[in-house]
């Protein structure tokens, strides 16, 4: 009996399952936010692979065979180690995946003048794992990556409608447009509950925000993986899971996810 696991810093990877839902509804789920800890996106390396490591391990302990890291910053930080070092060691037949790829793939499928923008956290940015698959898919593509460091304690603290969010975009957005960008994506999980104010300061570039682009390519993994697909669990089920405060998690996590929550608060 297994489940789909959804690990996230935060609030952001709701949005992700939301769509995963969406698109799997007949499997069941966990979905973890290390809330208490977040934002991951100003960490260091080993800190946000500690923190990370430990929520695939309580996913994994429930029941979940395989987990999406829902966080950007987890992905482009910690994914590759945990795959090539943790999971060969004490899980090998468990897997981890994440959601830079996904993206990575869309935009260059998406790009007409070979000129993609990238908003995502400090940790993110820094990395370079955008730009890495980017151009690892075409190497003649020009990838400008922006640090919206302010963005995800906004999104956090509930004022992603506030007249400080709405400045605050118009900031990030213009830095990233004036490179004549035509695919703009949104490079963290907590950004796509802003996409609507996105694309008001962006007019004329695709934005591609994850939610979508997740669920679709899961589906097709699972569709290359039967060995995968059959061991889950078919019950249409979700349980929700924080580390912080929980009446916060449910009120927050409602407006990701598009319908109301319950969590539990858990220790890691």
């Amino acid at each position: 009996m297994s489940r789909i696991g959804i690990f996230d810093s935060g609030f952001g990877g709701l949005s992700i399952l939301k769509e995963i839902v969406r698109v799997l509804p007949e499997y069941s789920y966990i979905y973890l936010g290390d809330t208490a800890r977040a934002p991951y996106g100003n960490r260091s390396q080993e800190i946000i692979y500690e923190f990370t490591k430990e929520g695939i391990e309580f996913l994994f302990r429930n029941g979940c065979d395989l987990v999406i890291l829902a966080c950007n910053t987890a992905s482009s930080e910690a994914l590759r180690k945990i795959q090539q070092e943790f999971l060969p060691k004490k899980y090998p037949y468990k897997k981890v995946l994440g959601v830079i790829i996904p993206g990575a793939e869309e935009a260059v499928l998406k790009t007409k003048n070979k000129k993609i923008g990238v908003l995502a956290t400090e940790a993110t940015v820094s990395s370079g794992a955008f730009k890495r698959e980017i151009q690892k898919l075409n190497k003649s593509i020009k990838v400008f990556e922006v640090a919206a460091p302010m963005l995800v304690p906004l999104v956090e603290a509930g004022e992603d409608k506030s007249e400080s969010a709405k400045i605050l975009i118009r900031q990030y957005v213009i830095d990233v447009c004036r490179h004549s960008i035509d695919t703009l994506v949104l490079g963290c999980t907590h950004y796509g509950i802003l996409e609507s104010e996105i694309k008001k300061t962006s007019k004329g570039i695709t934005i591609l925000s994850e939610g979508k682009i997740v669920a679709k390519k899961l589906k097709e993994y699972l569709e290359r993986h039967d060995e995968i697909k059959k061991k889950l669990t078919k019950k249409k089920s979700i349980q929700f899971y924080t580390t912080d405060s929980k009446d916060k998690f449910d009120r927050l996590g409602s407006r990701f996810f598009g319908e109301k929550i319950s969590s539990k608060k858990v220790d890691l």
